[in-house]
This record gives C-alpha cells, sequence and structure tokens, in this order.
C-alpha cells in the first residue's frame, strides 16, 4: 500500500428502500427521516434518507475485497466521518479509497497501521460520504536476501 494511492471499487450498490428500513429497523433507529414517507415529504429533502450509518457501512464494505481481505488485523476507529449529500433510496453508493497514511506498529511487529480516506458518490458523482479511518493490517513479509 503506496501513500497516496487511489483505488476506485467497483461495482457499485444501489440502495433499495427494503435495504435502508431493514438496517434502520435492525439498529433500533425510530428516524422519522428514513422510515415516514408523508413525514419526509414536508422536511427539505422531500422524502426519505437513507440512514446514514448504512451509508457509511456500505462505503467501507465496498473497499475490503480490495484492500483488507485477509489483511485487517482490526478496525482501530474512525477520526473524520461526514455527509456533504444524502442518499435515496434509488441511488447507487460508489466507493473510491486514498492510502492517507501509514506506519509500522511499535508494539506489534509485521504489523501497520494504515489509514484509509474512503469517499462516496452517488451516480451523480455527488459526493454523499467521507471516512478516514485507521486499521490495523498485516504487514508483508520482508523478502530474506539470502
Amino acid at each position: 500500500m503506496e501513500l497516496g494511492t487511489v483505488y476506485e471499487h467497483r461495482p457499485g450498490r444501489t440502495v433499495t428502500e427494503a435495504d435502508n428500513t431493514l438496517f434502520t429497523t435492525q439498529t433500533m433507529n425510530t428516524q422519522a427521516l428514513h422510515l415516514d414517507a408523508a413525514y419526509s415529504e414536508t422536511t427539505p429533502f422531500g422524502q426519505r434518507l437513507v440512514n446514514s450509518m448504512f451509508t457509511v457501512s456500505t462505503l467501507v464494505g465496498l473497499s475490503v475485497t480490495q484492500l483488507t481481505q485477509g489483511t485487517i488485523v482490526a478496525n482501530l476507529g474512525f477520526s473524520e466521518v461526514s455527509f456533504p449529500k444524502p442518499l435515496f433510496h434509488g441511488d447507487t453508493l460508489y466507493a473510491e479509497t486514498v492510502i492517507s497514511d501509514k506506519r509500522e506498529s511499535k508494539s506489534r511487529p509485521g504489523e501497520g497501521i494504515v489509514t484509509f480516506t474512503h469517499t462516496g458518490r452517488n451516480q451523480h458523482g455527488d459526493v454523499v460520504a467521507i471516512a478516514v479511518r485507521k486499521t490495523l493490517v498485516r504487514m508483508q513479509p520482508s523478502e530474506d536476501p539470502s
């Protein structure tokens, strides 16, 4: 993983009403903006919003096969998460990730800390989510020069 490398994660994920309702109810989020169509029509958005936690979970999930499948030890945390624009039912979420920092672990030999900056865009190219995530990953073994 080289600093500044940009990974585009494809295919995207089209979000359905069922996805949003299931995730929202499973996580006990009773926010009317996610569940109540009549109420949501009276808001500035004019319709229900996709639960932002679903958005960020899917954003990270779209990166797994390219970046962390079989290498991740642990998620260490998110330092910044923002949602510049909403995601709606029927929108397709596309993800890209930049390797924004990396270093060897000081306490865990053979492992390193990699910071990913994930960006989610809808099918129109609008940024709908940004998440900065630190992870603990296994490092590639160094080649034995002998």
